[in-house]
């Protein structure tokens, strides 16, 4: 017994417990290969990792509400200033900051909508973008806080955006990127499954490649 509180007390025996976050998004259901194909991807992963954790959140399904006055409020009132009622409106907004924070992988899903994400995945994000909480400003400027997290974008559209003349339209990526970066999840992967628009055989192509892109990435995830 002394000996094991001895190889605790000294951090020998650690929680080795890994927790993954699965975040969808699309509108599109069951028939998201988005969708799809993430959940495939959290479910390798949990498997490649063995005890961990997986924690599901479909925004479209459980949408976040849309910022409003009382929410923005209580975000910015100092916590030792918050009255009961911005504690109720944060209480939403805590929950989701807490999954991340809790996160050791997070799997992010996301079709392209109009060039960007969806709407409710924008709403998301504007619940998790907390100065103070999962970002905040110092001498040396921004410095996100959810660091050390591996993030994992599966991505899909309906055309062709790695490259050509659409490239320039494709403001999904980069803006998942540039976001999430700036809270602090930098160490990031993307899974791209694009052009399944183009008929049934170009739509499977592209999944196929996805998921060899998958498999690759939880071989490497559990090395």
């Amino acid at each position: 017994m002394l000996k094991l509180q001895a190889m605790l007390s000294y951090g020998f025996l650690e929680n080795t417990m890994t927790n993954i976050l699965l975040v969808t998004s699309s509108p599109r259901g069951e028939d998201s290969l988005s969708t799809q194909t993430a959940r495939v991807f959290a479910d390798k992963l949990q498997a490649a990792h063995t005890g961990a954790t997986l924690t599901k959140r479909d925004v479209n399904a459980d949408p976040s509400p849309h910022l409003a006055e009382s929410l923005v409020h209580a975000i910015r009132r100092p916590a030792a200033d918050r009255t009961p009622e911005d504690i109720a409106a944060l209480a939403h907004s805590d929950s989701l900051v807490g999954e991340l924070q809790a996160a050791d992988i997070i799997v992010l899903a996301s079709g392209m909508i109009n060039f960007g994400v969806p709407s409710a995945l924008k709403s998301w994000i504007d619940h998790i973008a907390r100065s103070g909480v999962t970002f905040r400003y110092g001498p040396d400027g921004a410095e996100g806080l959810l660091k050390g997290k591996k993030l994992y974008l599966v991505l899909a559209y309906g055309g062709v955006y790695a490259e050509g003349p659409a490239q320039a339209m494709n403001f999904q990526e980069p803006y998942l990127k540039t976001l999430l970066g700036f809270l602090g999840l930098t160490d990031v992967e993307v899974v791209t499954i694009e052009g399944v628009a183009y008929g049934p055989e170009m739509a499977q192509k592209a999944v196929a490649a996805a998921n060899e892109r998958v498999d690759a990435l939880v071989a490497a995830s559990a090395r």
